[in-house]
């Protein structure tokens, strides 16, 4: 991981320069693999690298934000490599299982980025139709070219068969405009520390619940520490879906240290599901709060 912290220390540098440096810092990068375009929100970075085991990764950093990361090597391009997706799969696989093999027949992906969770749905749920909402078409152009997601086409033929459907819209606006409802919506958007604005409120929790089928389940990432200062974002978000749905569950990438932020895996859902966790909402009279499970 040696080239990939290099790499994200040019980018830092890069986003201080003048005109002249930044070309100059935009050449250190192509030398070295590194794939620089313009997007919505500041500089998109594409870039490979490797994971501690040395598998091979894909990376895709938005202004300073990682996005998206997946496996390069053939036969993993739509395997999950981030805990939070891969806890996300794990809700889906125990919703199969309380649900049926049914589920979900259609699911809204909010935040598409690199389309990581979007090309793992759809080439491990095949009964299930995916819709993507990514603001930025500069970055669903990335996603075909770099992460697999015209491959998974050719592969699959999702989007001629109406089966993935990418809308390049404000996922916000997506949920306020319209009335259709999915079993399925997964917030995967990358806004400094909370995932899509609005979608952390009272009024946000509501929105998804109206735009949720009966048996409809709500996943997020999170992020923010669990215990002390930086759990605040956290709270007011698992506050406000304790207020609207009947379970909340949170499972969290350091359990081991709670006072370090992470990306945690949010689900609000009206169904009791058998979920092991080692953090979970208890309710309360007062204000919900946070509490170490022992499963």
């Amino acid at each position: 991981m040696a080239q990939t912290s290099r790499i994200i220390i040019v980018i830092c540098i890069l986003m201080a320069l003048d005109a002249a440096a930044y070309l100059a810092g935009a050449l250190i990068l192509h030398r070295r693999g590194v794939k620089l375009r313009r997007s919505r929100f500041g500089l998109a970075l594409v870039f490979d690298g490797e994971d501690a085991d040395g598998d091979e990764l894909r990376m895709l950093n938005v202004n300073g934000t990682y996005q998206s990361i997946c496996y390069t090597q053939e036969g993993r391009h739509f395997d999950l490599v981030c805990l939070y997706h891969q806890y996300f799969a794990k809700v889906i696989a125990i919703a199969r299982e309380t649900l049926g093999a049914c589920y979900p027949a259609d699911a809204l992906v909010l935040g598409g980025g690199g389309f990581s969770f979007p090309t793992w749905l759809v080439a491990h749920q095949p009964q299930a139709t995916v819709d993507v909402v990514e603001i930025d078409p500069r970055v669903i152009r990335l996603a075909r070219q770099y992460f697999y997601l015209d491959e998974l086409e050719a592969r699959t033929h999702a989007e001629r068969d109406g089966r993935l459907r990418v809308i390049c819209d404000d996922g916000w606006e997506v949920l306020r405009r319209g009335a259709s409802r999915w079993d399925l919506i997964v917030n995967d958007a990358f806004g400094a520390k909370r995932p899509l604005g609005a979608l952390t409120g009272a009024q946000g929790a509501r929105v998804v619940r109206d735009h949720l089928s009966d048996q409809g389940i709500y996943l997020a990432n999170v992020m923010g520490a669990l215990e002390g200062g930086k759990a605040r974002a956290l709270r007011e978000t698992v506050d406000a879906y304790a207020r609207a749905f009947s379970h909340v569950y949170l499972l969290p990438e350091k359990p081991e240290g709670p006072r370090r932020p992470g990306v945690n895996a949010l689900v609000a859902t009206d169904l009791e599901l058998p979920i092991s966790h080692r953090y979970r909402l208890r309710a309360s009279s007062d204000l919900p709060r946070l509490s170490a499970a022992n499963s």
